[in-house]
Parts: structure tokens; C-alpha cells; sequence
């Protein structure tokens, strides 16, 4: 039985994965800005699972939170940083606010977790951290240039991270989904106030009011979940991971194309040495 913490529970992959660990026989520390989001996951499982209140914005309620789980667990085995949310926008469009909102949670949220809870596995010398990102960080759509470049932020913090753990025997794997039927493209989902008009034909095409794909995306969250716990068991996770056939279909092509262009501009590339 090990003890999983994880944010963003209160919607989506989170809420997902909270069940199928919940199911599995495991802890879990399942948590949202509102607690009473996920007060029916816990109340549910009374003796292994307990429902916080957690902004990942904010140092001192990591640090509580974190504080709270390892007094009630004693330790945890895997954390999981899931808190996000959509944002779209072109660049010229974003609000500074917020998009430093964006990235106080997706980037400095997810550090400010990890450095909470990773002194407690290394004197352990075991645990497994998922750091969920996006196949946008890959493929970079536009209108979506804020949300890819806070997430490929968490994935460059999350290499470099593997590489200081490995040696402790704590994994790290990024986990980058596709479109899944989560909320993520509803609810969760934000953009700038004010579109401009010579973005109508590539940002503005995917503005809330003009994208149908909310509820028809392939993904399902259950069997990501699933997905996610066969990562946290593996002997040797990798150290990144794309969930449901369109990322894995979108992260082949980006591969692809870059490794073209890197051969069509290597005379370029290599005239610059002495």
C-alpha cells in the first residue's frame, strides 16, 4: 500500500486518478483549492484518504498540506502535480496577470510542492513524482503559446529534476496527455478578454466560442488513470510519457519535422565552429 498525493482533485484526470487509486487499496491525500470538492472521494474511503484544501499558489498551504499528509500517512510514496487549467490567447493578446497566474501554477506551484514533499523521500531514498504536463508543450498551437510555454517549463524543471533524483532512487516522469474528456476545454478552460482581428484565422480559431471539440475529445480519464498507476509500479518509468493516440500521433509528426529541419539548416548550424 503506498500514499499518493495529488492536486487538482476536485474535476477531471485528477478526480480520476484519485478513484482508481482509492480502489486500488492505496492512501491518498486528494486535494483542491475548496476541500469540499473532494470531501465525497474521502468520506468514501474514511481510513485511507484524506481531503485538503490546497492552492498550490500559495507557499504556506503547500507546506501545511504536505505537513498534514505525512502526519496522517507517515510519508508520501508518490505526488502527483496535476493543478492546472486551460488558458488561451494570442501572445500579443495575453494579460499579464494573467498569464504570471498561469505560471504561478503550473510551473512555481508544482516546484513549491515537489520541494515539500521531496525532503521526506529522499531520507526514505524511494519515491515516484509524475508531473503532469500537456502535448501542447510539443506541439504549440496557436492561441495556446502562455499554457505550452508554462508546460514545457514543468517539463524542462522535470528533466533536470529525473537527473538530481535518479541517484536517490526517486523517479520523476512527465506525463503528457492528449484531449481527454475531462473539463479541461470547459469549465477549466480561460482566454483573454479581448481578441484582436488580425488573429481571427489562427488564435482566434481556438477561442472558447469558437471550438467544438469540448466532449468529443478521445481520451478517457478512467484508463489514463489507470495508465498513471502502472507508471508509479514500474520498475523503470520513463521519463516521459504520452497518454492517448492523438499526442501520440502529434508528438511522432513534431519529431519528425524537427529532425527534417535540423538537417536542412546542419551546413548552418555547423559553420559557426571554428
Amino acid at each position: 500500500m503506498s500514499t499518493w498525493l495529488i492536486t487538482g482533485c476536485s474535476t477531471g484526470l485528477g478526480r480520476a486518478l484519485a478513484l482508481a487509486v482509492l480502489e486500488r487499496g492505496h492512501r491518498a491525500v486528494v486535494t483542491a483549492r475548496d476541500a469540499a470538492r473532494v470531501e465525497d472521494i474521502a468520506a468514501a474511503h474514511p481510513d485511507r484518504a484524506l481531503a485538503l484544501s490546497l492552492d498550490v499558489t500559495s507557499p504556506a498551504e503547500v507546506t501545511e498540506a504536505v505537513r498534514r499528509a505525512e502526519e496522517r500517512f507517515g510519508g508520501i510514496d508518490v505526488v502527483v502535480n496535476n493543478a492546472g487549467y486551460g488558458y488561451r490567447a494570442a501572445v500579443e493578446e495575453g494579460v499579464d496577470e494573467d498569464v504570471e497566474r498561469l505560471f504561478a501554477t503550473h510551473v512555481f506551484g508544482a516546484a513549491s510542492v515537489l520541494k515539500a514533499v521531496l525532503p521526506g523521500m529522499r531520507a526514505r531514498r524511494s519515491g515516484t513524482v509524475l508531473n503532469v504536463s500537456s502535448i501542447g508543450a510539443h506541439v504549440c498551437p496557436p492561441g495556446s503559446g502562455y499554457y505550452a510555454a508554462a508546460k514545457a517549463a514543468l517539463e524542462a524543471l522535470s528533466r533536470s529534476l529525473r537527473a538530481e533524483l535518479a541517484p536517490l532512487g526517486i523517479s520523476v516522469t512527465i506525463v503528457a496527455p492528449g484531449g481527454f474528456r475531462t473539463d479541461f476545454a470547459g469549465r477549466s478552460l480561460t482566454q483573454s478578454p479581448e481578441p484582436i482581428g488580425d488573429y481571427a484565422g489562427t488564435a482566434g480559431k481556438r477561442r472558447i466560442e469558437n471550438d467544438t471539440a469540448h466532449g468529443t475529445q478521445p481520451g478517457d480519464p478512467a484508463k489514463a488513470a489507470e495508465a498513471m498507476i502502472a507508471l508509479a509500479e514500474a520498475e523503470n518509468p520513463p521519463s516521459s510519457i504520452f497518454l492517448g493516440s492523438d499526442a501520440l500521433a502529434a508528438i511522432e509528426g513534431v519529431l519528425e519535422s524537427r529532425v527534417a529541419e535540423v538537417n536542412v539548416w546542419r551546413e548552418l548550424s555547423t559553420s559557426t565552429d571554428y
